[in-house]
């Protein structure tokens, strides 16, 4: 069972780069990943590696979800990395980047499992979806009973598709849907990333995992930060990758409910217990008929508030 974690925002730092670690596990961020991927040369891989286990073991982590973000499956380090990492109290996940087969990732587990030691619990499984391949896949890969949490790798996922889009996160500027003579050819923006991030969402919420965004690669633009994060917070996604402190709080913003959402729920969470009492099963409450379904919708909203 997917164990309920809190990761609206959650930071990405490179392993072997110190202060940033500090800096990353004294933020206000929910859940942190040490990279030993993309954000490593390949001449610091066993430095970061290294580094990764030091900070797992001496930094305070308070009440974040710490992951580790691996390098792929068919790595020269991927054994070191598992049989280092396997056995830390501190480690609550690993993130396996590029998962597009389910039998890689089952021996992942398995390699994650035969490292433990003495852990309580074995650590979790997070995929990354970044490949035309691993989203055809998604529904098999979510299914596996050691993943808890899906996300979405925007920048290699639109490498993958041939997308002529040079900026993590953002549609390419190409791609808008022209109007006729008679709107005056009236360019309207489209979303590449709408299709994939749907599919992934509905296979994470079909198996109960967690669905988590890519980032916005703007980091220094909050308007595009906050945007990002609104549009994942709206569909149902339970958080967002972030590549920068500065990104924290915009993004934990959009995925917590406002107080007018807030006060909404309150009164229709009053009015159903009114008609409840009353022997109904739906009501109007400011014009709009709620009912049991709307319970349900308001419960999954609360569950966002700042704890």
């Amino acid at each position: 069972m997917t164990v309920q974690r809190l990761t609206r925002t959650y930071l990405a730092v490179p392993a072997h780069r110190t202060r940033h670690v500090q800096n990353a596990a004294a933020s206000s961020a929910d859940a942190v990943f040490l990279d030993l991927e993309d954000a490593v040369p390949a001449a610091e891989k066993a430095s970061a590696l290294e580094a990764a286990v030091i900070a797992l073991t001496t930094l305070d982590w308070g009440r974040k979800t710490v992951a580790v973000r691996l390098n792929a499956f068919d790595s020269p380090s991927i054994g070191q990395e598992i049989e280092r990492l396997g056995s830390l109290a501190r480690l609550d996940a690993v993130i396996i980047p590029k998962a597009e087969q389910a039998s890689d990732v089952v021996e992942t587990g398995r390699c994650m499992a035969a490292a433990a030691g003495g852990r309580d619990a074995p650590v979790e499984m997070e995929l990354l979806i970044e490949t035309a391949r691993g989203i055809v896949n998604v529904e098999a890969l979510a299914a596996l009973p050691s993943v808890t949490a899906l996300h979405f790798g925007v920048g290699d996922f639109a490498a993958s598709i041939g997308a002529r889009s040079t900026e993590i996160g953002a549609s390419p500027a190409g791609y808008t849907l022209v109007g006729g003579a008679a709107e005056g050819h009236r360019e309207t923006p489209l979303d590449l990333f709408a299709y994939p991030m749907m599919r992934l969402l509905v296979a994470a919420r079909a198996f109960g995992l967690r669905a988590i965004d890519g980032p916005c690669g703007a980091f220094r633009d909050p308007v595009m930060t906050a945007a990002s994060a609104a549009k994942a917070a709206a569909m149902g996604f339970d958080g967002k990758q972030v590549i920068h402190p500065s990104q924290i709080e915009p993004t934990r913003d959009a995925f917590v409910p406002s107080a007018d959402e807030l006060a909404y729920a309150e009164r229709v969470m009053a009015a159903l217990e009114e008609a409840e009492r009353n022997g109904q099963a739906a009501v109007t409450v400011d014009g709009k008929m709620v009912d049991t379904a709307n319970i349900r919708m308001i419960r999954r909203l609360l569950s966002f508030r700042q704890p």
